[in-house]
Order: structure tokens, then C-alpha cells, then sequence
């Protein structure tokens, strides 16, 4: 059976946008909030976030329900690299949020942005593990890796959308 630590779900997109634009809109927390439909819980925690963007270690909270369970994801953000000059010249970007405490025996989420020419490709790479042995595993397979691929691609396509037309005005300011 698949091992989604060392084979992560892999889901990426071509974005007619600036980097800048795209890892704005990728990093914007309401706009995450939309994709997973729970709430941003404040835990008073340092480095709380409920609104605006995420940073390096920011800490963030979701409250609510999948698969007919009660869910409280407690997320860091554990790498983040704004747009910059990679070492062969071209603008790169990159953020991870991993779980500080929740049902997934581990999980982490990289996201990769690189521009090139008047694209961005945006891949996204998602690390899981669930407890419970053979018995966590099968469930990884049957129900979460189509569950987390479907809200990744649904991400990645609204970023798109929202990047490549006017919609990004509404969630980020000027100019990106």
C-alpha cells in the first residue's frame, strides 16, 4: 500500500500571473478557509492567524467536520520563502505548513511556486500518515488521498481563476 509520507499527493497548475500575485492569493488565509470550508478558530496562541496572510511560523487553527467526525487541525508554518531570485536566476517561492496536533498521524503540505516567463506553475505536494496501522492506511487510500487530491486541484483551480482575471483584486491589494 502506498506510502503518502515518501509518495505524496502531487497535484500542480500553470497560472497566466506573476509569482507575486499567485503566492499572495496562495498564501491568503480566507481563501484556504473557502477550500476546506472550516472555521478559523483564535486560539491566542503567538503567531495566531484568522485573517490576512500567513508568515513563517504562523500558527493557524480549523475547526469543523469530514467524514462525519468532529476535526480540530492545529497548523505551523514551517518554512516560507517569498518570491526571490532562485540560483539560476528565475523567481521561486515556497511556504510548508505541517500539523502541530490533530488526527493525522503526520501531515505536512509544501507548496512550490516557480515563474516562468509570464507563467507560474504552482505544484502542491501533500504528506500524510493516519494512526492506526494497515487500518489507517487503507482509509488514507480509499478515503482521504481522492478527498485531498479533489481539494487540492479545487485550490489550485480557483487560484488560477482568481489570478488570471480581475478576482484577485477582491482578495489582495496592488500591486502584485
Amino acid at each position: 500500500m502506498r506510502n503518502f509520507i515518501a509518495e505524496p499527493i502531487l497535484e500542480s497548475i500553470s497560472i497566466s500571473a506573476p509569482i507575486a500575485r499567485c503566492f499572495a492569493l496562495s498564501s491568503n488565509i480566507a481563501l484556504v478557509q473557502r477550500t476546506l470550508g472550516m472555521k478559523l478558530i483564535d486560539s491566542g496562541e503567538p503567531g495566531g492567524v484568522t485573517t490576512g496572510h500567513i508568515a513563517a511560523n504562523s500558527r493557524v487553527v480549523w475547526r469543523g467536520w469530514k467524514f462525519g467526525l468532529p476535526i480540530e487541525h492545529h497548523t505551523l508554518v514551517t518554512a516560507f520563502e517569498p518570491p526571490h531570485p532562485g540560483s539560476d536566476g528565475q523567481l521561486t517561492a515556497y511556504f510548508e505548513d505541517s500539523q502541530e496536533r490533530g488526527r493525522f498521524a503526520s501531515y505536512r503540505h509544501e507548496h512550490f511556486l516557480i515563474q516562468l516567463g509570464c507563467k507560474t506553475e504552482l505544484e502542491d505536494r501533500i504528506h500524510f500518515a493516519l494512526p492506526f496501522g494497515p487500518l489507517g492506511r487503507l482509509a488514507a487510500k480509499l478515503l482521504l488521498e481522492p478527498y485531498i487530491r479533489k481539494q487540492a486541484r479545487q485550490r489550485l483551480a480557483m487560484i488560477k481563476e482568481l489570478a488570471e482575471g480581475e478576482g484577485w483584486r477582491d482578495w489582495i491589494e496592488p500591486p502584485v
